[in-house]
């Protein structure tokens, strides 16, 4: 669902700006609460797992694909603000980088596939979590519904802003129809996607996910008769888990054969959007992108020949430029989290 430049006008695009610019400001400032020494270098991961997931387009309809937007997988992984910004990330190294997405649309794909989803998936998951039996997989579940419901969100979210800036004259009624149709279908994979990683997260280590914090319920006894809560068991020693550098190992690892090799096997089909703006006349004045000179435009690598070799090699540069650029802002977050403790504060915490 990247935006081109040209779709939404310039007032509309510097408004939506504007809001994503705020957004992430709000969303530096709320990490800090989120992150951690384990959490934080997750993050990174997050991005660049997401970035390597987006290039696998899956046959949705009849010539049309999708992909995963990735702002539910982040915000229950390392939560909704580090989501907002996760998401961010991506969509800047996209448009930077590799042509994707417009980088006057920029404001419009951040608020569209950064804030509205994590919003909508975040909300929708705590409110499952709260009702449902307080297991695992009742996690897993939610996070499958939040998913398949932030995609159609955020296809509305699109429609809305072309209802207000729309560069062509199309029949609003019929965007909607055609964008939220084709992007159900769209959400029943991301919804896919974004519950077997939550999943496979979880059965290893369910300390690293964020939104199943909070989640174990009280041991009960009964005592003369009566229940009352059992002492709290004391913690697994560290060397019995699955290390939270083994978690990260192996999710980069996941993140480069997708996108290093995955990839080349994803559907070419254009995507729901492409596909709706072809039908609907939307795409009559898109604008050759900024970059589009970028050596690595369209996932491939600049005078390299083979299009297996380049669409891998562009696709393993991207996880690596996410990774570091993502964990280098979440060490910030995290280090001026640190700064801004106080004395008192630290004492009070190592005392618990």
């Amino acid at each position: 669902m990247h935006v081109p430049d040209g779709f939404i006008n310039a007032p509309t695009s510097a408004a939506t700006g504007v809001i994503a610019a705020g957004a992430v400001a709000v969303s530096l400032r709320g990490a800090r609460r989120e992150l951690d020494e384990r959490t934080a270098p997750l993050a990174g991961l997050v991005a660049a797992f997401i970035f390597a997931v987006q290039m696998l387009n899956f046959p949705v309809a009849a010539g049309t694909s999708g992909h995963l937007l990735g702002g539910a997988l982040a915000a229950i992984l390392v939560g909704p603000y580090t989501g907002v910004l996760c998401v961010s990330v991506v969509l800047l190294m996209q448009g930077i980088l590799f042509a994707d997405g417009g980088l006057t649309a920029l404001g419009v794909n951040i608020t569209n596939m950064a804030i509205v989803t994590t919003v909508v998936a975040y909300a929708l998951f705590r409110g499952l979590v709260k009702v449902l039996p307080r297991t695992r997989r009742s996690v897993t579940a939610a996070s499958f519904v939040a998913a398949l419901v932030s995609v159609p969100a955020a296809a509305l979210a699109f429609t809305l802003m072309y209802a207000i800036g729309g560069t062509t004259d199309v029949s609003i009624g019929k965007v909607a129809t055609a964008m939220v149709g084709v992007h159900v279908l769209i959400g029943i994979g991301e919804a896919v996607i974004t519950a077997l990683t939550v999943g496979a997260v979880i059965a290893v280590r369910p300390d690293l996910v964020y939104g199943a914090r909070g989640l174990t319920q009280k041991l009960k006894l009964r005592v003369n008769g009566e229940l009352v809560d059992a002492p709290d068991a004391e913690p697994a020693p560290v060397a019995a888990r699955t290390s939270h550098r083994k978690v990260w190992a192996a999710g980069l690892v996941a993140s480069l054969v997708l996108a290093g090799f995955v990839s080349f096997y994803a559907s070419a089909n254009p995507d729901g959007l492409e596909k709706v703006a072809a039908d609907h006349g939307i795409d009559k004045k898109a604008e050759e992108h900024s970059t589009a000179g970028s050596p690595l435009a369209d996932y491939g690598v600049e005078d390299v020949d083979d299009a297996r070799l380049s669409g891998g090699l562009a696709g393993v540069i991207g996880v690596g430029v996410t990774v570091v650029a993502g964990t280098g802002v979440f060490w910030a977050v995290r280090r001026r989290r640190t700064n801004d403790t106080s004395p008192s504060d630290t004492t009070s915490v190592s005392s618990i």
